[in-house]
């Protein structure tokens, strides 16, 4: 997880792991980060308001910026336009050295901490180095200016991470800081952290829902667009799940809490958010490698750039040499790299969380642009994983009584199947009471209704009790359940798995951008498979599939190295190929903890269009990036070139520097403005 104390920094080895310090991790505690994450007052460790953070830091980190600036405008007119007689010699050293102090001194403080940790070749050491060299030389207004837009620079990082984090402080702001859990006959506040599994817990309108829990109540309305992006309000019933951090619309509801606040949904998105900036991109870690070569070769040249003259050019001035090495100095500072780099893939974060996307890291965000084939799980992913009743057929019976008849003998069994029918008729009036049920493991149910001899399951069943039935009835694909009364055939009711509403936008999307081959697995029946796949436009699929015979057609599909295979699922038993394909995508929003907990990328919505608007979010961080090292390398470049042959001077060399890094951050949070809607 990010450090985000203002007064420490960190660092990263190869791999990507943090070490120490960064000029990224500075610049985050810098910007409050975590007065953003925690809502506490660094100096007391006390709660305080937002507004308060926001106006004292605000007004901390401009203050030294303004006071710089006053005294250089007030200095650069006493030298061009009042010339008051007394502002020469030591008056004028003094009055610019005074100057310089509000923001030079942070830097110096930083640079000489450097130095102690054996880093010599920082930003903050080529700054002072370059600064101090202007006053030695006795330009001390472009000295001034060289320290005062550094740290106009620095705000300005600041603002563009406060602004990349606002859409994941929309989801940190969801954290609710209390729970009215029913203890002892009565309600009693107290913190979420407290509350245990299975106490009851109320939720007044307008309440945001502290913890994971079952509803009590008859049921309400429920905004979750901090948890998925969604702005529809979701209608919640007894006995289904709601989640930490949806805020209640209707009316005030009980639930039993079925989670610790640290295992709720809510709890593993923050940590998952917050620890997404730890994992690096290629590109960020080879940029940070590149920055550590490339700072000392710059350095070098700048002091060869000072005395290889003095051998070879005849009138040779030491001042003017030592002018063009500091301009030298001050362009080799690789600010607009590494900080707009990592703030690209920051802001690309940012934006998916307000899409309902969870990157793990920035890592996956890039890898997410490479991927070419796409494997998906069918059950729950590309259809809602949940049975409803689509047809129904009796065979001379009304069918009214027919499915009362049935519902009465399927409530009896806790099949998915057999829950479907049940719920098809729970809001009947007339009840029909089931006796003696007996389940027939691989057939179906046996049971009296009414009196009646009742028998439902598959056409085994029926051929088990030597019961005719139509024999087309073995040529249907879905779910069927068939039906005997008293020994004679009745009918059949025709279930089936609903393909969830943006399934086939999300193929052609998918096709559309980049993806090659789109391969479906499932548990299911392969004829069923099969259908959907037709329907919805997937390239391969496979039916009648094992946990382990997904493990191995992945693996078959690993063998073309070509391939970058991303797996979508939200089983549990998807776990393992989650882990195994190149990058894991996971359904949030009814997925298993197990299969979120392995995933690289969580879908919060569970759409599986928003695999697509994934890819396009990708794609658009990697070409902000791409136009960033492009901007930097360019422009850094050809003032180095026109530096070194005296062309341009110090404030030439500020724009390259300050300017360059303002744009590319601009550029970086550009992605906050974008909309990714299919």
């Amino acid at each position: 997880m990010i450090n985000t104390d203002p007064n420490h920094v960190h660092t990263y080895n190869a791999e990507g792991k943090i070490t120490c310090c960064t000029l990224e991790d500075r610049v985050y505690g810098k910007a409050g980060a975590d007065n953003l994450l925690h809502g506490v007052n660094p100096d007391d460790s006390k709660p305080v308001q937002k507004t308060e953070i926001a106006e004292s830091s605000i007004l901390k980190q401009y203050l030294p910026a303004i006071i710089s600036f006053s005294m250089l405008l007030i200095g650069i007119a006493a030298d061009n336009y009042f010339k008051p007689a007394f502002f020469t010699g030591y008056v004028r050293l003094v009055w610019y050295a005074m100057a310089y102090l509000p923001v030079g001194f942070p830097v110096i403080k930083e640079g000489w901490e450097a130095i102690l940790k054996k880093e010599f070749f920082t930003e903050f050491t080529l700054m002072v180095l370059a600064t101090v060299g202007a006053f030695a030389i006795g330009q001390y207004p472009e000295g001034v200016a060289v320290m005062l837009f550094y740290a106009i620079g620095e705000l300005f990082q600041s603002a563009a991470v406060n602004r990349a984090k606002s859409n994941i402080k929309a989801l940190l702001d969801v954290r609710p800081s209390s729970a009215s859990v029913l203890r002892n006959s009565k309600y009693e506040e107290t913190k979420p952290e407290e509350v245990q599994i299975n106490e009851t817990i109320q939720i007044k309108a307008g309440e945001k829902v502290p913890l994971d829990g079952e509803m009590l109540s008859d049921g309400s309305s429920f905004n979750t667009a901090a948890l998925t992006g969604e702005s529809k309000p979701k209608s919640i019933y007894k006995g289904e799940q709601v989640l930490a951090g949806m805020l209640n619309l209707d009316k005030v509801v009980e639930l039993k809490v079925t989670k610790k606040f640290a295992d709720s949904s809510l709890a593993r998105i923050l940590e998952m958010v917050q620890n997404a900036t730890a994992r690096k991109a290629k590109t960020e870690l080879l940029i940070r490698k590149f920055a550590k070569i490339y700072t000392p070769i710059v350095f070098f040249l700048a002091v060869a750039l000072v005395i290889i003259p003095y051998f070879v050019v005849s009138d040779y001035v030491f001042t003017q040499w030592l002018y063009r090495a500091l301009i030298f100095l001050v362009i080799s500072c690789p600010c607009a790299l590494v900080i707009s780099i990592p703030l690209g893939y920051f802001g690309g974060i940012g934006a998916a969380s307000k899409n309902g996307i969870l990157f793990k890291g920035s890592n996956y965000l890039e890898l997410m642009t490479k991927v070419n084939t796409v494997v998906l799980d069918k059950t729950g992913t590309l259809t809602a994983g949940v049975f409803k009743v689509q047809e129904i057929v009796t065979n001379g019976m009304d069918k009214t009584a027919f499915i009362k008849t049935l519902a009465a003998l399927e409530s009896k069994s806790t099949h998915p199947i057999a829950k479907a029918i049940a719920e098809y008729e729970k809001n009947e009036t007339q009840i029909y009471q089931a006796e003696d049920v007996v389940e027939i493991s691989g057939h179906g149910l046996k049971g009296k209704v009414n009196g009646k001899e009742v028998l439902a399951g598959n056409t085994r069943l029926l051929n088990k009790f030597g019961i005719w039935y139509d024999t087309k009835l073995d040529e249907i694909v879905e779910s069927i359940v068939v039906v005997a009364i008293n020994n004679e055939y009745t009918g059949y009711v025709l279930i089936a798995d609903e393909v969830k509403e943006d399934a086939q936008e999300a193929i052609k999307q998918m096709h559309l951008n980049g993806i090659t081959q789109i391969v479906m697995l499932s548990g299911d029946k392969n004829a069923i498979t099969q259908k959907v796949a037709k329907h919805i436009g997937i390239d391969t699929a496979f039916g009648d599939l094992l946990p382990e015979n997904k493990v191995q057609k992945v693996e078959e599909l690993k063998q073309d190295t070509t391939k970058i295979i991303a797996f979508v699922g939200d089983g549990i038993n998807d776990a393992p190929v989650l882990a195994l394909s190149d990058l894991g995508i996971a359904m949030g929003a009814m997925g298993s903890d197990a299969a979120i907990e392995t995933a690289d990328v969580v879908i919060q919505t569970d759409q599986p269009s928003k695999i697509a608007t994934a890819i396009k979010i990708g794609k658009a961080t990697r070409s902000i990036v791409i136009q960033n090292i492009v901007l930097a390398f360019a422009v850094k470049i050809i003032v180095l070139a026109l530096g070194a042959g005296g062309i341009a001077t110090m404030w030439e060399a500020v724009f390259a520097d300050v300017g360059v890094a303002l744009m590319a951050i601009l550029n970086a949070v550009r992605i906050q403005r974008m909309k990714f809607v299919l």
